[in-house]
């Protein structure tokens, strides 16, 4: 009897596990499920930012996200990186629900929001340090993120004698030292000028690809959003929502291929003209409800 009740337990839990396997089998990935985000305002008004937003991003993949000002981009990254509650909806990460902020998402600013009186390399291996991570080990990854960033010879330079450019890619080298599974920029290169904005964008290409990491960058170009979103999200204003999703081919090009030239291939051209007249229509719009108003 012990015998025959023992092989019905083993059964009976190889069934409860196969079973629970079956309805929720482990994922990876970001999951953003129904999320909607209000503002309550003082004067007992709202505003609603975002509403019913949903996607599915697979490890790995790169997104940008461009809408016209108002439209919640913002909003949503800072939700995902567990800054701000949503009022409806949730973030799922690797099977489980984003609660707060996590070194799994590292975030980089429009400002590298570094540490000015660190050096270079002490800025790269704060989050590390936190950790407890070992000197030795700490050392040789950050000398590993610094080279691939183009920081090798500025590692003991203090962050104020470095240029906006140089800045941001500490900021890079920092986020990645933390070896998050997602990586969420906010603007990051709105501040730099033309020449050193295009060759960080091959730099966010390079180590997107080098890396593997989930990447969602914001921005309010249209041509960066083209150049670094193998996926990109127009989103609509006003309750925020996304408008249109495009899965296009320029960020895999310009891993291998200057940027420059990525640019005159003529589905890059009719691809931007196309996302203009939208953002223009858009703009139109809330301008138009601005003077009803």
């Amino acid at each position: 009897d012990a015998f025959w009740a023992a092989r019905a337990i083993r059964a009976a839990l190889f069934y409860c596990l196969t079973f629970s396997e079956l309805e929720t089998p482990m994922t990876t990935g970001l999951a953003i499920e129904n999320l909607s985000m209000r503002f309550d305002l003082p004067n007992g008004g709202h505003v609603q930012a975002l509403k019913d937003v949903s996607l599915q991003l697979q490890k790995g993949e790169l997104m940008s996200v461009l809408g016209p000002s108002g439209c919640g981009k913002t909003t949503l990254l800072n939700i995902v990186a567990g800054f701000l509650a949503p009022t409806a909806g949730k973030i799922v990460l690797n099977d489980h629900t984003v609660q707060g902020p996590d070194a799994e998402r590292g975030m980089v600013f429009q400002q590298g929001a570094l540490f000015e009186w660190m050096s270079v390399r002490d800025n790269v291996e704060f989050g590390p340090r936190m950790k407890g991570t070992p000197e030795a080990e700490r050392r040789e990854s950050s000398d590993h993120l610094l080279e691939i960033t183009g920081l090798g010879d500025f590692k003991d330079k203090a962050i104020y004698e470095l240029s906006g450019g140089m800045q941001q890619r500490v900021a890079l080298a920092r986020c990645l030292a933390n070896d998050p599974d997602v990586i969420l920029m906010d603007e990051p290169l709105g501040a730099l000028d033309a020449l050193t904005r295009e060759k960080m964008q091959g730099l966010v290409l390079k180590l997107w690809k080098e890396t593997g990491k989930t990447v969602i960058l914001i921005t309010h170009s249209v041509e960066e959003a083209l150049l670094l979103g193998e996926r990109l999200l127009v989103m609509a204003p006003r309750p925020g929502r996304i408008h249109k999703e495009y899965r296009l081919p320029f960020a895999e090009m310009g891993v291998n291929s200057d940027l420059r030239d990525v640019k005159k291939d003529p589905r890059f051209a009719q691809t931007r003209e196309e996302i203009l007249g939208m953002i223009w229509e858009m703009e139109e719009e809330i301008m138009g409800r601005a003077e009803d108003a």
